[in-house]
């Protein structure tokens, strides 16, 4: 491991000193690349630096403990040194782990009614507000692609798209079924009903990051309508695309005019037939293994909401907490938290 850490402490130092050369100010593209490339590398070369400091404070302190008038102190900081660099040792194992290649990127959450009639869609809705509440609080952007909502503020099916640096880092492990457990608004006798929702998180791909064929893809236009099928307005700017090999069709008809719709609908094309190609690629190996975070699958029930005992369960880590509300109003790095962590010690055992 230290061979690959001084490598890339190397590394780092070789783009600082190109980024501080006089020929490189005049290129504003190579400036943001090594900008880039840095950020990237920065947490492993800080936590490397700061393990050679501790080994150096370690080696000190094993000279002083021969020394009668100071082996108090150094057995002191012969301790701390040597559980530090343990602890380091542990974080830059983390760190050295492969990368997802698409951690930085926007995600596409689509959010579909299950079980359950009208609770299901009211649930659906619940989760909507969840995570955009998130979003918010990690200073992210969210924006409506299309949305199919009922007459009593369910929705049936949502898609939107979150924008923001590790959006698809964070969203990444929501995909699956969700289970509530609630008093429905609708039920006048107080009994708890289960209901569930499907939540499919996708990166977001643009167009030339997926060879589409324009030959392959169907336009059709409509007019953009609301609840209850009352017009936004008299023009048709929505755009609906059918990927005529695989049959996908999405639709667009949030914004005001036809070539905005249609470059995000696009968007959402290109990340969908993403999305299928992976998992394709993928089955092969998932299917041979067991992850203490699940498969990921979209039929897997992953995590139950309880709101008569405030209550959430995330199965996949056997994590129980009791702060529904405050989970419900955005609060999911707990959670999140604990998958990444999963994820990562998986990924450790792996690498042996």
């Amino acid at each position: 491991m230290d061979e690959q850490l001084n490598s890339i402490a190397l590394k780092y130092d070789e783009m600082e000193a190109r980024l501080h050369a006089q020929e490189t100010y005049s290129d504003p593209e190579l400036v943001a690349r090594l900008n880039r490339e840095m950020r990237d590398i920065e947490p492993v070369v800080t936590a490397f630096r700061s393990l050679q400091r501790a080994r150096q404070d370690l080696s000190d302190a094993e000279e002083l403990l021969s020394d009668p008038e100071m082996r108090d102190l150094a057995q002191e900081e012969y301790a701390e040194n040597k559980a530090r660099i343990e602890d380091l040792e542990q974080q830059l194992k983390v760190l050295l782990l492969p990368k997802d290649p698409n951690d930085g990127r926007n995600v596409i959450v689509e959010i579909r009614a299950g079980v359950g009639g009208e609770e299901s869609a009211l649930f659906a809705h619940s989760l909507h507000r969840m995570y955009t509440m998130y979003a918010e609080r990690r200073g992210w952007h969210v924006e409506i692609n299309s949305q199919n909502v009922t007459e009593l503020g369910g929705v049936k099916e949502i898609s939107f798209t979150v924008m923001g640096d590790g959006a698809w880092s964070r969203f990444k492990f929501e995909s699956g079924v969700h289970r509530v457990q609630r008093v429905p608004e609708t039920e006048s006798g107080g009994r708890v009903h289960t209901s569930t929702a499907t939540v499919a998180v996708l990166p977001e791909m643009e167009e030339v990051d997926v060879n589409i064929d324009p030959a392959d893809v169907e336009m059709q236009v409509f007019r953009s309508s609301g609840a209850g099928g009352q017009h936004i307005n008299k023009t048709s700017s929505a755009v609906r695309l059918i990927h005529k090999p695989t049959g996908t069709v999405v639709e667009c008809q949030q914004e005001r005019s036809q070539f905005q719709n249609r470059e995000t609908a696009m968007r959402l094309l290109a990340s969908i037939l993403y999305e299928r190609e992976r998992e394709r690629v993928e089955t092969a190996y998932e299917e041979n293994r067991r992850s203490q975070i699940g498969t990921g699958m979209r039929n897997e029930r992953i995590r139950t909401y309880n709101f008569p005992q405030g209550r959430l369960t995330d199965h996949r880590v056997n994590l129980t907490i009791y702060k529904l509300d405050a989970v419900m109003d955005g609060d999911l790095d707990e959670i999140i938290d604990a998958l990444t962590a999963a994820r990562q010690a998986e990924m450790l055992a792996e690498r042996g």
